[in-house]
């Protein structure tokens, strides 16, 4: 293994926070004996083009300093790789490291637990989720025609909703995800789903969200998957029936604890490969935008080494 590190480094995540956070993580590296360099883009184009380019000449591990969206990226230069990816989770949402058990907003710790794991030899294998559809020209990242994610794929009214979110500038954190829920409520209706599962008969359903977690939660901590496990081959497939608002209104605070899958509108399938399509509706990927429906993720297992 080479003994130089890479950090990745988002320097705006969380407010600022990733920039301070990579001092404590680049000395606690190189109080183990790595050297380290840092890679930042201008734009998420730019660092991943940049960070590829570390990958092919040669690196030890690469650490993402930032949040979810400085993961997403990652993933997409390491994936199928033996380059394993550290996380110093400092962004506004952390889905990534709260799914792998990673330390959140505590960049000094987090930055020992990765050299420490690189000393000893302390990889995880992960599965990841490979999407690829209609609308992989706007929202794939790889030069293969897919994009590659770690926790949680949605669309319906979660998407909806993280459309408007980001249309948003306030508030900040869960509470703007909570603004953009309660305003997106106004417009709600049910969507026609057609869904495949592994292959099999087309399941046709009124459904208010359908969410494929490799990971078990997104928006902060929501735990839409609850159930999901990271290296078992397999998505949870969490179909949200055709709910009224009042029934949403209950449901979609359960989200947070994830007893929300025990509800009689909620639906738990297990599923390598999923084919999802709806009009009108956008499918995010670790808070991403990948484009419109149709389009089909499939479970990698072992595609990515986490250090943990």
């Amino acid at each position: 293994m080479s003994a130089e590190i890479t950090l990745f480094v988002n320097p705006t995540a969380g407010s600022g926070r990733a920039a301070h956070a990579a001092q404590p993580a680049a000395s606690a590296l190189r109080e183990a004996g790595f050297s380290v360099r840092t890679v930042v883009g201008g734009d998420a184009p730019d660092a991943l083009a940049r960070l590829r380019a570390a990958v092919r000449e040669g690196t030890g591990a690469v650490i993402a300093v930032g949040g979810d969206g400085m993961v997403s990226l990652a993933l997409q230069a390491l994936a199928g790789t033996l380059v394993p990816l550290g996380v110093v989770a400092v962004g506004t949402g952390n889905d990534f490291a709260r799914a792998m058990g990673l330390p959140v907003r505590e960049p000094a710790r987090a930055g020992r637990l990765a050299a420490e794991a690189l000393k000893e030899g302390r990889v995880r294998e992960i599965d990841l989720g490979r999407v690829a559809g209609a609308g992989e020209g706007a929202g794939a990242r790889d030069g293969a025609g897919g994009t590659w994610y770690g926790t949680v794929l949605c669309s319906g009214f979660d998407s909806r909703v993280n459309d408007r979110g980001n249309r948003m500038r306030l508030p900040l954190g869960r509470f703007k995800y909570d603004l953009a829920m309660a305003l997106e409520l106004a417009a709600f209706r049910p969507f026609p789903y057609r869904i495949t599962l592994d292959g099999g008969p087309v399941l046709q359903t009124e459904a208010t969200l359908v969410a494929v977690g490799n990971g078990s939660s997104y928006g902060g901590g929501m735990r839409i998957c609850a159930d999901a496990v990271p290296d078992d081959g397999l998505f949870d497939v969490v179909v949200v029936g055709d709910c009224s608002r009042s029934t949403l209104l209950k449901v979609f605070p359960r989200v947070y604890k994830g007893t929300h899958v025990d509800h009689p509108k909620v639906t738990v399938h297990r599923a390598a490969k999923v084919t999802l399509e709806a009009a009108g509706i956008t499918a995010y990927a670790d808070g991403e935008p990948l484009g419109p429906l149709p389009v089909t993720a499939r479970c990698v297992p072992a595609a990515l080494r986490l250090l943990t």
